[in-house]
């Protein structure tokens, strides 16, 4: 058993040593919009495609933040009122009214969903039908619970146009105020960017694609060329599946761009263990691709990666055997395991940094991962029971 252990530990030694030399430095987080200011060289149409459902409370902030964009060029914004119950379409119109800009405004109450469509997808597919009228050059897709920095769009159309990008993408910053968010959003994102490192991304030539759904700039002719919303009407990941049908799909090769945003951010709030791990469960299985083999193999891998080196570390540490008799292996996998704890520590340390959390929730990464394979092992379950992809009421479980 104890060489077993050994084993472990030195395999996720040598695995966090291959994550931070070979992995696009992922863990680096320095892929930003707001890195340095790019100058607009032209004004195309922006039409800013809103899906809305029961977001009344948001809205006076955050619709507030798009209509008072700085962007010079012709811009309009097209909110779809999914079905709400809580009086979305009348609070859009009085923020819209109170800010003396209706002009710029544009409600569309949203249609029954179809067959083989996801809630959200739909009513972007329906916001993209009536902004298409406006002749814009590119759609801005963004969520309710999002508010913008005013320079966003400019921003976006700047990097856009600049760097000839087909699809331009911010992770904005989570909201990370209660102990829970704290604890478990910084972890979201690390993980995110480990799978999807964002200089892979952002590199032409890697096939490594994806896209965060709060911030999505993208080119009209590019969304056409892959047969728009449509394409990926049934996806639940829907950022990513849009990111990899511009970037890979078969009429796509386009190129694309996605980092971290320090001034945009989203307002939902996850003030309590729950509301993570739902946020969570929502889709991992999805991400699995609903496969069995895959959860055994994430299970196992996230086990080996971040929960033996602290195992090793304390169990180590607490046997006193190889003192007396000479054995100095516990001391040895001791030694090993605190090496793989402080190299994930220290991967984790610029996230907890960018959102300005205590430098010791570092060293939790690894109880924030065990969290994080239970929150995936309840999505399986919650699939296998019919309950998967619950959202705003509406449940996807396929």
């Amino acid at each position: 058993m104890v060489a077993f252990v050994l084993v472990l530990t030195v395999l996720s030694l040598l695995i966090w040593i291959g994550l931070l030399s070979f992995r696009g430095q992922f863990w680096r987080s320095d892929q930003k919009l707001e890195a340095k200011e790019i100058p607009l060289t032209s004004l195309p149409r922006i039409c800013v495609v809103i899906p809305a459902r029961n977001e009344a409370d948001m809205l006076p902030i955050t619709l507030r933040s798009l209509l008072l964009q700085d962007y010079p060029g012709d811009f309009n914004v097209v909110l779809i009122d999914d079905r709400s119950t809580d009086g979305t379409a009348d609070f859009a119109q009085g923020v819209a009214c109170a800010l003396n800009k209706p002009e710029k405004l544009h409600i569309i109450s949203g249609k029954s969903l179809p067959p083989g469509w996801s809630g959200k997808l739909w009513a972007v597919e329906q916001g993209i039908q009536i902004a298409t009228e406006f002749t814009p050059d590119y759609f801005l897709l963004t969520d309710a619970d999002i508010e913008h920095d005013l320079s966003s769009i400019r921003r976006l159309v700047a990097k856009a146009e600049q760097e000839d990008l087909d699809l331009v993408s911010v992770m904005v910053r989570l909201r990370c105020e209660t102990f829970w968010e704290k604890l478990l959003i910084p972890a979201f994102v690390f993980f995110f960017q480990k799978l999807y490192p964002f200089r892979w991304v952002n590199h032409a030539k890697n096939p490594t694609a994806a896209a965060a759904g709060g911030s999505i700039l993208i080119r009209k002719p590019a969304l056409e060329r892959i047969g728009g919303i449509a394409a990926i009407r049934q996806a639940l990941i829907d950022d990513c599946a849009l990111a990899k049908a511009v970037k890979l799909g078969a009429n796509g090769r386009g190129n694309i761009w996605l980092g971290l945003s320090t001034l945009t951010r989203s307002l939902r709030p996850y003030t309590t263990l729950d509301t993570v791990w739902d946020m969570v469960a929502r889709t991992a299985y999805t991400q699995l691709n609903y496969s069995p083999l895959l959860l055994v193999g994430t299970v196992v891998a996230m086990t080996v990666i971040y929960l033996i080196p602290p195992v090793a570390t304390i169990l180590g540490s607490l046997t006193g055997n190889w003192a007396m008799s000479g054995d100095k292996t516990p001391c040895v996998y001791a030694l090993v395991g605190l090496s793989a704890w402080l190299l994930m520590t220290l991967a984790y340390f610029p996230t907890i940094r960018f959102y300005k959390c205590p430098a010791w929730l570092a060293f939790c990464l690894p109880a924030i991962a065990f969290l994080y394979t239970l929150m995936t092992i309840d999505s399986a379950i919650r699939h296998w029971q019919g309950r998967g992809g619950a959202w705003k009421g509406r449940v996807y479980p396929g």
